[in-house]
């Protein structure tokens, strides 16, 4: 295995997966997160069963959610004669006869995922020897994992200054030029990692009216309140921008789809308080659509709330 690959969790999980494919057989081998009920594939080392990364299945039907639990051995060389993983609904999607899987730990100790294997026929019993092989190749992704996500907030830290120049004068946010940035930084996080993200676009109802009415001083007064007070709602390290006229984003990281519900709604509160009306729109991260794809979502429910409104 060249050790030169193991510059950073990506690069070392594909020289890992590879270097197992070699040793070990198996037509497939997986780097993957579990996030929630989901088992997202972030890695592949394929030669028969056409899964890529990206893939999500869920994460209770897998044998690696009872292998972690116990309820199985970390290798099967026969899956069938392994009762928990006999009846895994996954068995019942793809042939499994043969599985390696062990644990993957994140920051703090917590599981992140696992490095794991299938194969469509038995295998020699003798490959269970292997064991300690794979929890070795499992721990030194570990290690690299944790140290990655322990350096991600100075990461961000550090592309937040240099897009100092991208903020709107008026409203002290992003501008879309450094939402377009850092929005592109945190899509390779999320395909990296498996991190859960939100979009909520946010545009003004009465602007044109504020403007018509009491002049554009008024409207230039409620985009820079609006600014203040989504900052105030969303947390430090989300993204606050102005997308253009009286539309917002807030890139909400490492949010899933409970948390970003409940910036929502932080966000209606605050709104509403300085009677701000606003129409909002929440989309999800998805794997196969990425963080454009849920822009476009928090874009068409913006306006499905818009109508309503």
């Amino acid at each position: 295995m060249d050790m030169n690959s193991f510059n950073d969790f990506e690069t070392a999980g594909s020289a890992v997966l590879k270097f197992l494919h070699r040793r070990l057989g198996f037509d497939l081998w997986m780097v993957t997160r579990t996030e929630g009920d989901d088992w997202i594939v972030l890695q592949t080392e394929d030669h028969g069963y056409g899964v890529e990364a990206g893939t999500v299945f869920k994460w209770a039907d897998s044998f690696c959610s009872e292998m972690v639990k116990g309820n199985g051995p970390r290798i099967a060389s026969n899956s069938e004669q392994v009762p928990a993983y006999a009846a895994a609904p996954i068995g019942r999607q793809v042939q499994i006869n043969a599985y390696v899987g062990c644990p993957l730990v994140g920051e703090d100790g917590e599981f992140f995922g696992t490095l794991c294997a299938i194969h469509p026929s038995s295998q020699p019993e003798s490959i269970t020897g292997e064991q300690e092989l794979v929890d070795m190749l499992g721990a030194l992704l570990s290690s690299i994992l944790q140290i990655e996500l322990k350096m991600t907030d100075e990461i961000r830290r550090a592309e937040r200054i240099q897009m100092e120049a991208a903020m709107d004068v008026l409203t002290q946010v992003y501008n879309r030029r450094g939402w377009d940035r850092l929005l592109a930084a945190e899509e390779e996080r999320c395909r990296r990692y498996g991190h859960p993200a939100a979009v909520l676009v946010i545009d003004l109802d009465e602007m044109k009216q504020v403007n018509d009415t009491l002049g554009h001083a008024a409207g230039d007064a409620l985009l820079k309140k609006t600014g203040e007070l989504l900052r105030q709602a969303a947390r430090q390290k989300d993204v606050v921008a102005r997308l253009g006229g009286d539309e917002f984003g807030i890139l909400a990281i490492e949010c899933d789809w409970e948390g970003g519900e409940t910036l929502l709604e932080r966000v209606r509160a605050v709104l509403a308080e300085e009677s701000i009306a606003a129409s909002i729109g929440l989309g999800q991260y998805q794997p196969g659509s990425g963080l454009k794809g849920a822009w476009e979502r928090a874009d068409q429910r913006m306006y499905i709330d818009k109508r309503e409104r």
